[in-house]
């Protein structure tokens, strides 16, 4: 067979191994450079492109400006130097006066400019040197005036109430009379209130079921790592339980990223991309107390594999002008939130928080280490979040149920509702509303009652729970069980079995009992899998995909697989007595649904469901070998 070649670009960024801090840098100060010439003549505003979001552009244009001080920021702040930083500064000021042409506007209630006071608090707070201090009189008046004027604004019940405490932290650190020490408490008592158990903390009040990348990296966790820094002194108490809740928290998120560092795609945002990593950065810029297997090592090798994996194998993450993608592994608007404007994913500057160390720091002097040993081969209940993690079989993922995002977000079914999220596969996301094909309907158990017309996925999951087989002592095999009630009169009850590491490590188990009073018509995906062969074309049709000489599809007995150089997918019936033997497929799905690969095949179930009084039962097997030199093709990596 003639192998094709594929004339794409690497990534820009191969040359720099980032292995040390002064290679991180030089990462950083390659991205700002990259926003140079998007930068507006007063520095205020950054325009990176022309989507649309739900606030206004010059919001959107703010957020390109004020997302990259995370990075910045942190460089001034660990004695690095970058020789636009005069640029940000004027920036700055100007941004804030409203006499000048680049003025973002007043704060009003529920503003997208308060989550941009963040970076800018964070940045009056460690590089004041920069971002205060040289600064005349009046420029200062403007910038606090400024941040100051969301004090007495409403904000969402959310994480959003972080970024009013940075606020003030910032103006507390510059000595600004417009610091409401009142107002910060005040958001910091009520953010507590948000704490659950074992780290973790849920983005809202009680009753919300959400615990994403907003409880760690994005947020929360980080939010509350650099506090416990910066307030340690005025604020002891709650900065040590800050990084207790570090502590256990990160038992659980070491969990969520691979050896290779990747991280489980899962829930919204996933175009900050190296954010993800960042809580491992911050726990080091804490100085918390580690707890095993944790070592500064551990958290170096956790934090630069996860921006090695994007800088050095994900050329579509960047713009060949060094600036960032809206998308994930490539450019990708069907996954992107209403709220995404082309300056939203530089929030992945998160990443480079432990600039702000010193270069004799314990994290940058030590060797950086592998993924720990001890936690590899594992199976471990997540109970908060309602996951359980596998990385058994080398392949890493979470099976799921109960989290649902508790405001309307776009394709909230696919980022919270299935069944399984993979740090190798990711997930699929519907580009239309009409066929199987458009819906990337992997990991999840799509019902129709019309024929195909429409279908519904799980969205909003009731009664779940982690079970064990000895209930007592919470030993032996678990599984995740929970409740959809997709129509009035159609229960669904789920069972999620993790893999056996003795038996079947590559395989993970799902039972459905679907009791309904109408005609459905079911399928269930597995794992979305790179679809292309060895000469870039379609995977086709095979005899035996367990040749391992062979790429392709194969149909047999009612069960599926499909095997590509990304590894091996499948899915299989289980038999047992009473339950429906369903036919598979492998469905070709749209282009630019799964949030890795552009071309994906997904092995499918389908089946129907007769209404009655007796209860219908579906058993299967889902096969997920992921191969860990996968770099695609079409991508350049």
């Amino acid at each position: 067979m003639t192998t094709l070649n594929l004339l794409t670009p690497s990534t820009p960024f191969t040359s720099n191994p980032l292995r040390t801090r002064d290679d991180l840098a030089a990462f950083l100060k390659t991205l700002l450079q990259g926003l140079g010439p998007h930068t507006s003549p007063g520095g205020a505003r950054i325009h990176l492109g022309f989507t649309g979001t739900h606030y206004d552009d010059i919001a959107a244009q703010l957020e390109g400006f004020a997302r990259p001080l995370w990075g910045l920021a942190s460089l001034l702040a660990g004695g690095g130097s970058y020789e636009s930083g005069g640029t940000w500064a004027a920036g700055l000021a100007n941004g804030t006066n409203p006499d000048h042409l680049e003025f973002w506007g007043s704060m009003r209630n529920k503003d997208q400019r308060m989550v941009e006071c963040s970076p800018i608090g964070f940045a009056l707070a460690v590089a004041p040197d920069t971002f205060w201090t040289p600064l005349s009189p009046e420029s200062k008046t403007c910038i606090e005036e400024w941040l100051g004027g969301m004090n007495d604004k409403e904000m969402p019940n959310t994480n959003w109430l972080w970024f009013r405490v940075f606020a003030n932290l910032g103006l507390k650190k510059a000595g600004s009379s417009r610091f409401d020490a009142a107002r910060m408490k005040a958001d910091l008592d009520h953010l507590d209130t948000f704490y659950l158990s074992g780290g973790w903390s849920r983005d809202g009040p009680p009753g919300v079921v959400q615990l994403d990348y907003y409880s760690s990296s994005f947020a929360i966790q980080v939010a509350q790592l650099i506090y416990s820094k910066l307030a340690k002194d005025e604020d002891p108490d709650r900065s040590a339980e800050y990084q207790r809740r570090a502590q256990q928290f990160a038992l659980d998120f070491l969990h969520y990223f691979d050896s290779q560092g990747r991280a489980i795609p899962f829930g919204r945002s996933m175009t900050y991309r190296f954010a993800m990593a960042a809580f491992w950065g911050a726990l080091a810029y804490a100085d918390a107390p580690l707890p095993a297997p944790l070592t500064p090592g551990v958290l170096k090798g956790l934090l630069l594999r996860n921006i090695r994996y994007w800088a050095h194998t994900q050329p579509g993450s960047f713009t060949p002008t060094h600036t960032l993608t809206i998308g994930f592994c490539y450019p990708n608007h069907n996954i992107t939130e209403n709220y995404n404007s082309p300056g939203s994913p530089y929030w992945a500057f998160k990443a480079f928080i432990p600039l702000a160390l010193p270069s004799d720091h314990a994290f940058w002097t030590v060797q950086e280490e592998d993924f720990p040993s001890v936690a590899l081969g594992v199976v471990r209940p997540l109970n908060e979040p309602l996951h359980i993690a596998s990385n058994v079989g080398g392949h890493t993922f979470i099976l799921s149920s109960g989290q649902q995002c508790s405001y309307a977000v776009k394709q909230s079914a696919a980022k919270y509702g299935k069944f399984a999220y993979s740090s190798a596969f990711g997930y699929s996301v519907p580009v239309g509303s009409l066929t199987l094909e458009e819906l990337g309907g992997d990991n999840t158990l799509a019902l129709s009652d019309d024929d195909g017309e429409v279908w519904k996925c799980r969205r909003d999951t009731r009664e779940a729970r982690i079970e064990y087989a000895d209930p007592a002592s919470r030993t032996g095999r678990l599984w995740l069980r929970s409740m959809w009630y997709p129509w009035p009169d159609v229960q669904v009850e789920t069972w999620l079995v993790p893999p056996d590491a003795d038996v079947s490590p590559l395989w993970h188990v799902r039972v459905h009992r679907i009791k309904t009073a109408r005609k459905l018509w079911t399928a269930e995906g597995g794992f979305a899998i790179y679809g292309q062969g060895r000469d870039a074309r379609a995977l086709e049709p095979v005899v035996d995909v367990t040749d391992e000489s062979q790429y392709g599809t194969m149909e047999k007995g009612g069960d599926v697989w499909v095997a590509s150089r990304a590894g091996a997918s499948g899915f299989v019936n289980i038999p047992v007595e009473g339950a429906v033997r369903r036919s598979g497929k492998a469905l070709r799905t749209d282009a630019n649904t799964n949030l890795m690969v552009p071309r994906a095949v997904l092995p499918t179930m389908f089946g129907q469901v007769e209404p009655g009084e007796k209860s219908k039962w579906f058993v299967g097997g889902v096969l997920a070998e992921a191969n860990s030199a996968f770099r695609d093709p079409e991508r350049g990596n």
